[in-house]
């Protein structure tokens, strides 16, 4: 039988016939029903199509697609959420199995060893809330419904990362379903070579379906935000961003120039304004937190609300969106922040400015994000002084080319700035992922993608192509 067409391609569903089988039959081809739902990541202004989407619920369903898609001559790409769906979607996936994993979603904490175990399609919600009813924290991002693996394989840089590091440095084991469909537990002693990879490396190496991540002993921090009317920028940001590069370990922050459009679902004291808005948190005493803020407060912003909370409020302080959302972005890390490059950054989003970006942000880098981590895999630190984050509404078409556009734009007018690493996290459309690891890890990171998936099994976000994939595209 010959279903409906995909673009302007018949497709034949006989030969996908046994996928079918498989997962209790959550398994959906182009023109089912459930495709189109099934298909749709977070990111929703990304159009992904591929040859199947298969939800499992188990370890063993994923290990039964992933031998499945290889008797097909298919490619396997796991996803949680879809938050960083663009690069994947831009590498083609006519020739996917697309294994959403929102199924795996165990959460428990083992208070003797003190860890957390995630399964491979949980959010950082439940988990900031298993380790705040014991007391603890994690190291979870801004967002709390960003997918835990997606988020770690790639690094991940929270509110406790100056202090601590990357989500990817306190990665205790990793559970995956390896090319041959088989389940390998990687950690210290088995699986060297494997473990190190995925810390950092991203979706290329297996399926994940759990996580072993160290527990963190803080059960509240020192968090908020401050607000000023975006007039103060010229002020605000320079004044920040001096005190960001001698700020102690202690604090993370980032800094954003944000126009927000009259939605209803926003607080009155955000509804329709254009804003500079800084947020973050400390660790230590209240005490040490005053000290370190003052000279922020110093400069008198029109709300505070930095005060001790707990440590579970802290996934939300940042109000990103929630649930599926259309979005346009572009990044650049930046090795400085002189006065010439806070002037062309204002010259474009600043007071009196027109712009369709919905925010213009930098994170404050350094620390022990900045320091080699003595525990890494792969990707060891971040390179830079601010990560720079682009971000416009893609409701439509023409606001996805604007707001495209206008990050693209920004970026390029930062570039000379810029460091020659990326946060591949924050890359949203195909890149050159290279650029994210350190000088010499790359070769040895395609090494060990060769070793474990010599068939090219596993689709990730930002590919590590095999050895002679390389070789073949240099050539």
């Amino acid at each position: 039988m010959t279903t409906p067409v995909l673009g302007t391609r018949p497709v034949t569903h006989e030969p996908l016939a046994p996928l079918r089988e498989l997962c209790g039959g959550d398994v959906h081809l182009p023109g089912d029903p459930g495709y189109d739902a099934a298909r749709s990541p977070w990111a929703v202004a990304v159009d992904q199509r591929p040859a199947a989407v298969a939800f499992p619920r188990t370890p063993t369903d994923v290990a039964a697609v992933v031998r499945c898609a290889a008797e097909l001559g298919l490619r396997v790409a796991p996803q949680s959420t879809g938050h960083n769906a663009g690069p994947l979607a831009g590498q083609g996936l006519d020739d996917v199995v697309l294994l959403q994993t929102r199924h795996l979603d165990e959460v428990s904490v083992d208070l003797e060893r003190g860890i957390v175990r995630v399964g491979g399609g949980v959010t950082w919600e439940p988990v900031v809330a298993a380790a705040a009813a014991v007391g603890r924290s994690v190291l979870h991002g801004s967002s709390p419904d960003v997918g835990v693996v997606g988020y770690t394989l790639g690094g991940g840089m929270g509110w406790y990362a100056r202090q601590h590091g990357l989500s990817a440095h306190h990665v205790v084991a990793v559970e995956l379903v390896d090319a041959r469909g088989e389940l390998v537990r990687a950690d210290a002693d088995h699986h060297p070579e494997l473990f190190w990879a995925v810390r950092g490396g991203g979706g290329s190496f297996g399926v994940v379906t759990a996580l072993e991540l160290r527990l963190l002993d803080h059960h509240t921090a020192f968090g908020g935000m401050m607000v000023w009317d975006l007039t103060r920028a010229p002020e605000v940001l320079p004044a920040w961003a001096a005190w960001a590069e001698t700020a102690p370990d202690c604090v993370t922050t980032s800094l954003r120039l944000f126009r927000l459009p009259p939605m209803p679902e926003l607080p009155d004291f955000l509804r329709g304004r254009e804003l500079v808005v800084v947020d973050g948190a400390v660790l230590g005493t209240d005490e040490d937190a005053e000290a370190v803020l003052a000279p922020l407060r110093a400069l008198e912003p029109e709300i505070d609300t930095f005060a001790r909370v707990p440590a579970a409020a802290l996934v939300r302080i940042h109000m990103d969106p929630e649930g599926p959302t259309p979005a346009a972005s572009g990044t650049l890390t930046l090795a400085e922040l002189p006065t010439d490059a806070m002037e062309r950054m204002l010259d474009l989003v600043g007071p009196g400015r027109t712009s369709p970006l919905l925010l213009a942000e930098l994170r404050q880098l350094g620390g022990a994000v900045g320091r080699p981590h003595p525990d890494a895999g792969v990707l060891t630190h971040l390179d830079g002084a601010f990560l720079l984050f682009a971000v416009g509404i893609a409701a439509t078409p023409e606001m996805g080319a604007a707001a495209h556009a206008a990050a693209a734009e920004l970026v390029a007018a930062m570039a000379p700035w810029g460091s020659d690493r990326t946060y591949l996290n924050f890359e949203e459309e195909p890149t050159d992922a290279r650029r994210g690891y350190p000088a010499g890890a790359w070769e040895v990171l395609q090494g060990v993608r060769s070793a474990v998936d010599p068939d090219g099994r596993f689709v990730g976000n930002h590919p590590v192509p095999r050895l002679h994939e390389e070789q073949h595209r240099d050539g």
